[in-house]
């Protein structure tokens, strides 16, 4: 396709109606490329997180999803659209079994899916072998590594076009991390679009093709990671406390 997979143009956002978190935010996530979004706590990462899942309406400006606006759009419509986001926080239903947690989202679905549901959770066990072996286990009894997985394995079963990856380093030992951006990088490699939110700043400007600074509610800085890599702009490595 030309142009952006996901736009956001002059995005305003907040929880109260005279208290903007967001700013006139503009960025974009290309197919089978990662954008990153780096930001001190508070920056509003987690919100313009939000306001692309549906979970937030803008105040102003728009969210477009390959062409076409999807500002506002309730969240388990965007499924269907293709957008996925893997949350900080768990998503996981701990009672439920491996194998229900990972089809849950396509459950409700099955006039579309179910001809390849079970070649997609195959394909999902071929890629997380630890999950095929724990599949009839209750969620909440594995390991944070494993539940990390399982996160990751409930969106490939969905095989987005979109998907948006908001701190999946924090709480994980630096192997299961390293894991965890080998994941990221196979999802882009596949034709995906990644948002990648991480605090592990040098890690995603390493593995993106974009990224965004956020301050405050607004991009203050933006490029090619190249442009990262090098001489950071003096004024981010103030905000982030960074010496690369």
């Amino acid at each position: 396709m030309s142009g952006p997979l996901l736009e956001m143009r002059g995005v305003t956002a907040g929880y109260a109606q005279d208290i903007d978190v967001l700013r006139e935010i503009s960025l974009r996530v290309d197919a089978g490329q990662v954008t990153g979004l780096i930001g001190l706590n508070g920056a509003g990462k987690s919100t313009l997180v939000k306001t692309i899942c549906g979970f937030l309406a803008p105040k102003s400006g728009s969210v477009t999803f390959e062409g076409n606006d999807v500002s506002g759009v309730a969240p388990h419509k965007l499924i269907d659209l293709g957008i996925c986001c893997i949350p900080q926080e768990s998503s996981l239903f701990p009672y439920l079994s491996v194998e229900d947690n990972l089809t849950l989202p396509l459950l409700g679905r099955r006039a579309k899916f179910g001809s390849v549901l079970k070649q997609r959770l195959d394909d999902v066990y071929a890629q997380f072998p630890a999950l095929h072996e724990k599949r009839s286990q209750a969620a909440g009894s594995l390991s944070g590594g494993q539940q990390k997985q399982l996160e990751f394995g409930k969106a490939w079963l969905q095989q987005p076009k979109l998907c948006l990856v908001d701190e999946p380093s924090i709480g994980l030992s630096p192997r299961i991390s390293e894991e965890v951006f080998t994941w990221i990088e196979k999802f882009a490699s596949s034709g995906m679009g990644i948002l990648l939110i991480d605090h592990n700043v040098r890690r995603v400007v390493r593995m993106s093709d974009r990224v965004c600074v956020l301050s405050l509610g607004r991009i203050t800085a933006e490029g090619a990671s190249s442009e990262f890599q090098g001489d950071l702009h003096r004024q981010v490595q103030e905000w982030l406390g960074l010496d690369f």
